[in-house]
């Protein structure tokens, strides 16, 4: 064994490993900042240049951009409220408040070491446990992750705001949505509508761009102004760091969770942010304020975030099994430069795994280091007047949402879940419970049905069933008690109304939610038993409490009170010029309309320059340039990365040269 610890570090120090490692760390810097990209993008841009090379160099390179991305994707999660990945949305909750307030360099100090810590402390527990994790990994079947699904479907209550019974459901609504499309037990398709594009179900990308970025962005620019007022990079540099040492203990308990979570297959880095932020939220007791600008709110998803690359390498490397998608195509990599993964990894090949692991640390320090290096410069964007950088935004939004199934149904999808974002946040829905709902849909459904078919109702008597049980029991019993304490401190003023048009519209989209539970019912019936048994339990458990939710919105005067600190929440939780509201998704709908008939290079020409005309009011001769700029680099990135751009009916009809064709 020590022969091949000797071999590894070889490997590692030499220039040319380094080399290739630091390619990948800069590609990966530059993937990760751009949102919806994330890792699976970045590695499948890198696999065609994968051929010939030499396994070692090919590995740096993955390895680099393994590691940097769950680092870099926070700076849009942070500054615009964007999420950059899948594994960084939990990370926009209290990120970007902190940004709004002018502590955009504090929040990235902060979430730059916790990454730096998570990422190092995964690779110590893959050093590890690279031996030993192979009983442990296999003790894991369906019925334990199933039981994991349930534990992060607990996180709901730390993430349902001001109402329990309002976060359930908005969280039923999002498991209604991951169910739409083909069922797992049956293939049946449910709530589909005979649209070939719905079979296959939604990305996760264009929902969480949905129901985060957008509403985010339509926020932003009906205040028109700047993100934040000052940047404070100085000061708010340092405060970040001492706030991580500070909640050391947090970003290790985080961390654990994240190589846990991290190591299990299908679960990976679309839950882990969510189960470590509600893991702080409920364990933090001195002057929590979550979801408003709490630095520990990034600490914790950011540390687990990293952590969990360590976690995921494990049963990657081991079984050949990816805990992820970025995973998966990182394990298309292995088999494209002629490495195996499985018993032959701690055997003939420890040598290759300890090279991959210490890679991973080495990586993650660089990245660390990089994203450190330049924050300074990219947080001044804060201090940008948004007009000016919303259609920019939009446009990688689009671009991004587009690369989930290069379907302009993607755009479509994203608009909808837009809609139902700006909707949610207006009435106080809370979204990240609808996210969690999304992202847990499916995964739940396939392990229950495999854990009934294997063991039936017995599954319930499985040690480690019981074991993730309890913990969920205890999780449950102290986000209850948390909440209780929380509601008797808290006296803070809210709107009560009755008003006819400050309830309507609450009481409208309350109906609206209680009818799609009603329409799913009616689609369950449709299906066979094992194909709608599980949207018919959702749907009817969740039609229930949206119809409480309906009667005590028409009854009870004082149900749904909106509590704002400052005079803006109040105007956009209530301000009844709906216009203002809509008008910006009209703008948005155009934008879609346009891809639709005229393509996206030319819909998102035209948009980029009125919209910087009309709402930023720059001249004609700036506006140009800057769409002319910005399309550049658009096109640039597509050629590059080797991607496509939607075409429309004209494309269709017409043969157009590069790049309008």
């Amino acid at each position: 064994m020590l022969d091949e610890l000797f071999v590894a570090l070889g490997t590692i120090l030499s220039v040319q490993h380094m080399a290739f490692m630091l390619g990948g760390v800069v590609l990966g810097l530059a993937i990760g900042i751009f949102p919806g990209l994330g890792g699976i993008a970045g590695l499948s841009l890198l696999l065609p240049f994968l051929y010939g090379m030499d396994p070692i160099s090919a590995l740096a390179m993955l390895i680099g951009l393994v590691a940097v991305i769950p680092t870099s994707d926070t700076f849009t999660s942070v500054l615009m409220g964007i999420p950059g990945s899948s594994g960084s949305q939990a990370t926009v909750l209290d990120g970007f408040p902190m940004a709004k307030k002018g502590q955009a360099a504090r929040a990235l100090s902060a979430a730059f070491t916790s990454s730096l810590f998570g990422g190092l402390f995964g690779a110590v527990i893959l050093t590890g446990f690279v031996l030993v994790a192979r009983p442990v990994i296999l003790a894991f079947g369906s019925a334990e992750l199933f039981m994991l699904t349930l534990l992060g479907l607990t996180m709901v209550g730390a993430l349902a705001g001001k109402s329990l019974i309002k976060g359930l459901t908005a969280c039923g609504l999002g498991v209604l949505l991951g169910s739409v499309g083909s069922a797992p037990a049956t293939g049946e398709y449910r709530m589909t509508f005979d649209n070939f594009y719905l079979m296959d179900g939604l990305p996760l990308v264009v929902v969480g761009l949905g129901i985060f970025a957008l509403p985010e962005i339509i926020d932003l620019l009906r205040q028109n102004k700047p993100i934040a007022s000052a940047s404070q990079l100085g000061s708010g540099w340092l405060s970040g760091i001492k706030d991580f040492f500070k909640n050391k203990w947090l970003a290790m308990r985080c961390s654990i969770i994240g190589c846990v979570v991290g190591a299990l297959p299908g679960l990976g880095g679309s839950v882990v942010d969510w189960i470590a932020y509600g893991h702080a939220v409920q364990t933090t007791k001195k002057d929590a304020d979550f979801g408003h600008g709490d630095v520990r709110g990034v600490i914790a998803p950011e540390s687990s975030n990293n952590a969990k690359e360590g976690g995921g390498l494990v049963p990657t490397l081991l079984f050949g099994i990816p805990g992820s998608g970025g995973m998966a195509v990182f394990l298309g990599g292995m088999v494209l430069v002629g490495l195996e993964p499985g018993p032959a990894m701690v055997s003939t090949d420890l040598d290759v795994t300890y090279t991959i692991v210490w890679s991973l640390a080495i990586a993650n320090l660089f990245g660390a280091a990089a994203c450190m290096f330049i924050s300074p410069w990219v947080a001044k964007l804060t201090t940008i007047r948004y007009t000016l950088l919303a259609p920019f935004m939009v446009m990688v939004i689009c671009f991004a949402a587009y690369q989930a199934t290069r379907d302009l149904g993607d755009l479509v999808s994203l608009l909808a879940i837009s809609v139902l974002g700006v909707l949610m946040k207006r009435f106080d829905w809370p979204r990240p419970a609808f996210l969690i709902g999304f992202v847990l849909a499916s995964g739940m459904e396939t392990y229950l049905y495999q854990a009934v078919q294997f063991d039936g109702a017995a599954f319930l008597l499985r040690p480690g069933v019981m074991i993730i049980g309890a913990i969920t029991l205890l999780s449950l019993f102290f986000m209850i008690r948390s909440n209780a304490k929380k509601k008797a401190a808290d006296e803070p003023k809210p709107i009560v109304s009755a008003q006819p048009h400050v309830r309507r519209p609450q009481q409208l989209f309350a109906i609206a939610v209680n009818l799609v539970f009603a329409y799913a019912i009616y689609d369950g019936y449709q299906q066979s038993f094992l194909g709608g048994i599980f949207t018919i339990v959702i749907a009817s458990f969740m039609w229930l409490l949206s119809a409480i939710i309906t009667y005590r919105l028409f009854t009870d005067s004082e149900f749904n009170p909106i509590y704002f600190d400052n005079e803006y929440e109040q105007g956009y939780a209530y301000d009844t010029d709906t216009t203002s509201l809509w008008h910006y998704l009209y703008w948005l709908a155009a934008l879609i309309i346009g891809c639709y008939f005229v393509g996206y290079v030319i819909a998102i020409t035209v948009f980029f320059c009125v919209f910087l005309v009309n709402k930023a009011g720059v001249s004609l001769v700036r506006a140009v340039s800057m769409t002319a700029a910005a399309s550049g680099f658009l096109l640039g990135l597509t050629h590059l990365m080797v991607l496509d751009l939607p075409i429309g009916l004209l494309q269709e009809s017409v043969d157009l040269p590069w790049p309008i064709g």
